[in-house]
């Protein structure tokens, strides 16, 4: 993906910016400082993520401090989440995108959430006492998005979220999860418009696609879905309800 970057588009790579690709050390930081450099920049911009595992800690990207409405992140290694299940767990969101413009998320890579260790605390005898968990995804108050070709795996709550969005393309995602998994839905979308969702497979624990009030033009094509519950409507699961709050 690196190697069909417009000569126009200025590139970021977060190993020039810091990042260790162990697994091992928290990437925020570089991720952080590439965005941040990104949204100066004057016209296309790109935000690269080699092949390697970028331990990463709860991160917010925010639109209101940038200038940029064309930013890609081509990611082609796997984020990886700290695997105590508590720093994801006490938050709604792992990777956040608020009120942005103009990004796409693209490339082979992943998203591993290791959300295992709290689907079992959950599913144990003081599972009233862990953390809700974290939404891997989500993109809020924001327009023309993309999210074409990654895979999120193991999800503490929801996958994908899209909530008051306008214009977003989700294409050839694989999302997977156990089957037996608590509240892992695929993407849910909720006071959206302009939602297509293509070419994606999905297998989770719950919804593969939940829809929530205030979606409208919402297309999906050519989604597989199982073990996941298939397509809800009309609803709102108490765990999104608070988070999207």
């Amino acid at each position: 993906l690196t190697s069909s970057i417009s000569a126009a588009t200025k590139a970021y790579n977060v190993l020039e910016l810091g990042a260790k690709p162990t697994g091992l050390t928290d990437t925020s930081t570089a991720f952080l400082s590439a965005w941040e450099a990104a949204c100066k920049t004057n016209g296309s911009a790109s935000i690269t993520v080699p092949k390697g595992r970028y331990l990463l800690h709860p991160i917010e990207f925010r639109g209101s401090d940038c200038n940029n409405n064309d930013i890609t992140f081509y990611i082609d290694g796997t984020i990886v989440a700290p695997l105590d299940y508590h720093v994801l767990g006490r938050v709604d969101r792992w990777v956040w995108f608020d009120r942005v413009s103009g990004v796409t998320i693209a490339g082979h890579g992943f998203f591993d959430a290791k959300g295992t260790s709290l689907w079992n605390c959950k599913k144990g005898k003081n599972g009233d006492k862990c953390p809700r968990g974290s939404t891997t995804l989500t993109f809020t108050s924001s327009n023309n998005i993309v999210i074409k070709g990654i895979t999120s795996l193991n999800s503490q709550l929801y996958h994908i979220v899209i909530n008051v969005c306008k214009d977003v393309l989700i294409e050839a995602v694989k999302i997977r999860a156990a089957g037996n998994s608590p509240n892992t839905d695929g993407i849910h979308v909720q006071e959206s418009s302009g939602v297509n969702i293509m070419n994606t497979k999905v297998k989770t624990g719950d919804d593969c696609v939940s829809i929530g009030p205030g979606a409208k033009n919402l297309w999906i094509e050519r989604i597989s879905c199982g073990p996941s519950h298939g397509i809800r409507y009309g609803t709102t699961h108490p765990y999104i309800s608070s988070v999207l709050q």
